[in-house]
């Protein structure tokens, strides 16, 4: 029963070193992808003037543009997309609150 123990060593060290290496950041991975100018992507800058405004205020989504358009409890999706616009509002008032890309 003491051998367990021995043999199951170099399996744990070997998955600690893959959990440490999980966490190293990676060259070209979804953070190298981001652009520079991300306000600017969505056109997020744009659109800024409608924070606390009611989302009734807010105009269709123009020809090209993808928004999203969520209340501040409401279930989104996790997928990052930094060309959508998301719109948050209050779910209580209907005021916007917030425009950022993804």
């Amino acid at each position: 029963m003491t051998r367990l123990p021995i043999l199951f060593a170099p399996v744990l060290l070997g998955l600690g070193g893959l959990a440490i290496a999980a966490c190293a950041p990676m060259e070209g991975g979804p953070a190298a992808t981001l652009p520079v100018d991300g306000a600017s992507e969505c056109k997020a800058d744009l659109y800024q003037a409608y924070i606390g405004r009611k989302r009734s205020e807010l105009p269709r989504a123009p020809a090209g543009e993808t928004w999203r358009v969520a209340c501040s409890t409401c279930a989104v999706t996790m997928d990052y997309n930094p060309r959508r616009l998301t719109i948050t509002y209050d779910v209580n008032t209907e005021v916007v609150t917030q425009m950022a890309c993804g």
